[in-house]
């Protein structure tokens, strides 16, 4: 089990524009080598955009990119048509496939706190698809099998105990509260690689919301 704690991500985004990034992957000008990929999984941003901020349209190939709203509103346009606004408890899912290009902001009033996680497909190219769950119920799996990967949300009440999926490769990242996930701790921000992951269990502290992707 590898832990990576919320403060050991590298920053990013342009505050000055009101928009805080902090990367667990290599992303951008941050390189390292050491934090390249993680089964299917090539990024998992935090992202805080204030009230008007956002990112201007731009493109993104080969890769599948879900993201889940911790608070605010997400409002995504791209170029294949689609103009959503992403709400705390949806999953969205853009297949980039072989090209697609799309713009992010908060239009909303309130400040955006996003977690965007971009998975490697199976096989590059295709044509771009894209999808949202709204409220997504708890303990229903997110099946993307263009990456092999099923994401897993968890919420739990102050001493609730749930297993982790055994797989080959499993990511478990706190999005609130505090988990034991077997004998580390981990806080809000702070995730774990779990390589060949069997018989792990995870405990909220407090009361939690955890995203944990199962991966071939």
């Amino acid at each position: 089990m590898d832990v990576r704690r919320a403060d050991e991500r590298f920053p990013g985004g342009d505050p000055a524009a009101g928009i805080i990034s902090r990367h667990a992957f290599s992303f951008g000008p941050h390189y390292d080598p050491d934090h390249l990929r993680f089964g299917a999984l090539i990024a998992c941003n935090e992202e805080r955009l204030a009230s008007g901020a956002g990112f201007d349209e731009h493109p993104h190939s080969h890769t599948e990119i879900v993201t889940w709203v911790v608070e605010g509103e997400l409002t995504h346009r791209d170029t294949a048509g689609h103009e959503t606004v992403v709400r705390a408890g949806d999953v969205q899912r853009l297949s980039s496939a072989a090209g697609v290009r799309h713009v992010e902001r908060n239009d909303g009033p309130a400040p955006l706190t996003f977690v965007q996680m971009w998975l490697a497909p199976l096989t590059p190219g295709g044509e771009p698809a894209y999808e949202i769950v709204p409220g997504i119920a708890d303990s229903t799996p997110y099946a993307v099998p263009e990456a092999g990967a099923m994401l897993h949300v968890r919420r739990l009440a102050a001493g609730e105990r749930t297993a982790v999926p055994d797989g080959a490769y499993v990511y478990v990242h706190v999005v609130r509260g505090s988990v034991r996930l077997d004998a580390e701790h981990l806080e809000a921000g702070d995730a774990a690689r779990v390589t060949g992951a069997a018989g792990v269990d995870a405990v909220a502290v407090t009361p939690a919301e955890v995203l944990v992707w199962e991966m071939a």
